[in-house]
């Protein structure tokens, strides 16, 4: 696999993505670790063009890792509001803290250490220790899996797959510029080896790949068909003081775990009554119905119907209607359309 990887390391050399958290391919320089780490988790689940925005303002409030260990948790809950999969956001702040506290503010440089780290998974314990320090650590994302199915016209169907798909991704590991291969393979299945409509006419490592010699590229990698996720019902209630909305903090546990929300009902499969939606709200007041939101999530949909009412509850937290943009998505959703309702 040697010419392989020649090829695409020189693919990538005049190719390579302009991105934020990047050092410059071939010229020996390495990304700060910091930077390197917080992309990863930010890109976990998310496009490149939308989580950049969250990184460059993340970078802004909070330059270094210990700048952010020493920030509160509220405040990096709400910069880090439309990113999703907040588990995500609560990891940060652990592993921030471990780095800060236990390691002078420096982040270890083997892939073992990394993975010691609270919140700090596998792979991104791979991706820091290849991209920041330049260790020979097996990067495999969604791209990359991608990348390796097609190469090898690997039959078997993801996820089942997975394991195949990361044992061929190692055997191509090596310890030239181990940084540069890992986002060579990234860069190639983002640009490149896309899930749709591949260019392989564009591919530096076509001659190379068992799918292009078939004609069967967009074939790969084979899925098991999908289960329909479950979908939910819940009511959401926008509650008003002028120009204040109430908001509750949920628990720190579970789904959008420790997020400013609005008060709802419980989410469950079956839709709310007009009875038991106004037994389950969060205060006595002129409820009127305003309409409902649909949201999805990982593992289930959700239909939120919206009441809204003008009114004082105890036990919440007054919002500014101009701050709600720190809201989780789905509560975001429901409040503008809860707000631009008429009462």
């Amino acid at each position: 696999m040697t010419a392989l990887r020649a090829s695409l390391l020189a693919w990538y050399d005049a190719n390579a993505r302009d991105l934020p958290w990047r050092a410059r391919p071939g010229g020996g320089a390495h990304p700060d670790p910091y930077r390197v780490w917080l992309s990863e988790v930010m890109l976990q689940q998310t496009t490149v063009p939308h989580a950049t925005p969250y990184f460059l303002k993340f970078l802004s409030l909070w330059p270094t890792v210990s700048d952010l260990a020493g920030a509160a948790d509220g405040e990096v809950m709400a910069a880090w509001a439309g990113l999703g999969y907040y588990a995500r956001a609560r990891n940060l702040m652990a592993c921030a803290r471990a780095v800060a506290s236990g390691h002078g503010g420096v982040f270890p440089d083997t892939e073992d250490a990394l993975r010691a780290l609270p919140g700090l998974g596998p792979y991104t314990a791979a991706a820091v220790a290849a991209i920041a320090f330049d260790r020979p650590a097996n990067v495999v994302d969604g791209n990359v899996e991608r990348v390796m199915s097609r190469l090898f016209a690997v039959d078997a169907p993801l996820p089942d797959a997975k394991p195949e798909l990361k044992r061929r991704a190692a055997g191509l590991v090596g310890d030239h510029r181990p940084g540069d291969w890992a986002q060579a393979l990234m860069d190639l299945g983002a640009t490149v080896c896309r899930p749709k409509a591949p260019l392989c006419d564009r591919c530096p490592v076509s001659a190379h790949c068992a799918a292009f010699a078939q004609g069967l590229p967009e074939t790969y990698p084979r899925r098991t068909p999908k289960a329909l996720r479950p979908h939910r019902f819940g009511v959401a209630y926008v509650l008003t003081r002028g120009e204040q909305v109430a908001l509750v903090r949920r628990p720190p546990k579970g789904l959008l775990g420790g997020m400013l929300a609005l008060p709802t009902s419980a989410w469950r499969a079956a839709r709310w009554s007009e009875a038991e939606a106004l037994s389950a709200a969060p205060a006595q007041a002129p409820w009127r119905p305003a309409g409902e939101v649909e949201h999805g999530f990982t593992h289930f949909t959700l239909t939120l119907q919206l009441l809204r009412a003008e009114g004082e509850a105890h036990d919440v937290i007054w919002s500014p209607r101009r701050d709600l943009d720190a809201l989780p998505s789905v509560f975001l959703k429901a409040a503008k359309a809860g707000l631009n309702s008429l009462i």
